[in-house]
């Protein structure tokens, strides 16, 4: 049976484990959050390293991307460098691959159309695959990177305007302290009612989940979430707040969606590769003989407890 343990800075109130068949393949699926304590999270990779198939960062990214500049996370580099011989993945490379593809999925099977359909993009640099895809797609996006990641309420207008800013910004923002960028721990459960006009403006509200909560308003109603990472707790509270429909680009595994960072983690432990060889084409061809689908919520059909 293969290993795939998630270490994320999130709360452990949204641990998870899992044991599953992928591809024909035993997994035990583990999340293990530490709430926002890196000693902790860089403690947990070294005591695992060499005992488990691959390593999901949670919470965190390694990389931040700004068209084709990508840029180093000074937090997550550190527990990276923990492990020494377990590969160690953020869920970039299914960003890249599997939310392009989840975009295109969507249009081209009439689940949802993008023409001319007003979405923010909570965060691009975190998701610049999708954010490319949902501008080829003809959405008119607006990104969100320096309202939720830096608390500037400067909305972001296009691709060259992001990879511009990106490109200025990366440089000083992948230095800092991973929680003045993104809530971690505790913080995780506080939602300040702030930014509400961007969700208004809007017609789907997509990317990393915890941003998107971080700024819910009471009332979303007829919204349209496009996220991965969601518990049933999450669920819950889009229906609590009228969300019309919920769409994780991660599939249903046992009643949880997975964060990117976990299912990019599977498939390190299915391809037997070194991170560096494994190209977009290993993931895409994994992505479709596992015939990996987008989950689909009706949020009206939700029975809240």
């Amino acid at each position: 049976m293969k290993h795939v343990i998630s270490v994320s800075l999130g709360s452990d109130h949204r641990n998870h484990a899992v044991k599953t068949d992928i591809l024909g393949e035993q997994f035990e699926i583990e999340r293990i959050g530490t709430n926002g304590d890196m000693d902790k999270a860089e403690k947990l990779i070294r005591d695992y390293d060499g005992k488990v198939d691959a390593f999901g960062l949670g919470g965190i990214d390694l990389y931040i991307f700004a068209g084709k500049k990508k840029f180093v996370l000074k937090d997550a580099k550190r527990l990276k460098d923990a492990a020494r011989s377990t590969p160690v993945v953020d869920g970039s490379g299914l960003k890249n691959t599997l939310e392009r593809r989840t975009i295109r999925l969507l249009s081209q099977e009439g689940i949802l159309n993008f023409i001319n359909k007003n979405v923010l993009l909570v965060c691009g640099v975190d998701r610049f695959g999708m954010a490319e895809a949902l501008v080829e797609e003809g959405a008119n996006v607006t990104f969100g990177d320096l309202i939720f990641g830096l608390n500037i309420p400067v909305p972001l207008k296009s691709l060259h305007v992001l990879g511009t800013v990106g490109g200025l910004l990366g440089p000083v923002i992948s230095q800092l302290p991973f929680h003045y960028l993104y809530p971690t721990g505790s913080k995780q459960e506080v939602i300040t009612d702030k930014y509400s006009k961007y969700y208004i403006e809007n017609d789907i509200i997509a990317g990393d989940f915890l941003y998107i909560k971080k700024y819910l308003p009471q009332d979303i109603e007829e919204k349209i979430i496009l996220t991965n990472t969601v518990t049933q707790q999450d669920i819950d509270l889009l229906a609590e707040r009228n969300a019309k429909v919920l769409i994780t680009t991660t599939p249903e595994l046992e009643g949880r969606s997975f964060g990117t960072n976990v299912m990019e983690a599977v498939l390190i432990a299915l391809l037997q590769k070194s991170i560096d060889d494994v190209t977009e084409e290993d993931y895409n061809r994994l992505l479709i003989q596992g015939n990996f689908r987008p989950r689909v919520v009706n949020l009206n059909e939700v029975k809240i407890a």
